[in-house]
């Protein structure tokens, strides 16, 4: 599968900034959604081909909206990277119990980022 469009959630601009231009960079189109509902929302509406999910987030949490899209049938197919500053073990695992196939721990390397999205394609 081709990864062309990426959903980018995240509720800091300056990460959604940061982040948004290694995509945007790379070549991928990228759409934002600074909060939890919103990215679950948008996951049905665009249909993106990956989602890059921050996990502390006001309301549903990153964990929690990774749950919600990977369980539901419509966008349970759009892969997950889950991209936050927990970087505790028990984290990571936590996270790819949610249904994530990656994990990244901020501050983001774009080199790192962009091969775990490439192992993806």
């Amino acid at each position: 599968m081709a990864i062309k469009r990426i959903l980018l959630v995240d509720d800091s601009a300056t990460e959604r900034h940061i982040i948004g231009e290694i995509l945007t960079n790379a070549g991928f189109e990228v759409f934002l959604a600074e909060d939890g509902e919103k990215g679950v929302a948008q996951a049905k509406a665009l249909k993106p081909d990956l989602i890059v999910m921050d996990v502390v987030m006001p309301g549903l949490n990153g964990f929690q909206a990774t749950r919600a899209i990977t369980k539901d049938p419509e966008t349970a197919h759009i892969p997950v990277i889950i991209c936050t500053t927990k970087d505790q073990e028990t984290d990571k695992v936590w996270g790819m119990r949610q249904g994530a196939k990656d994990y990244v721990v901020k501050p983001v390397d774009g080199a790192e980022l962009l091969s775990k999205i490439a192992a993806l394609a």
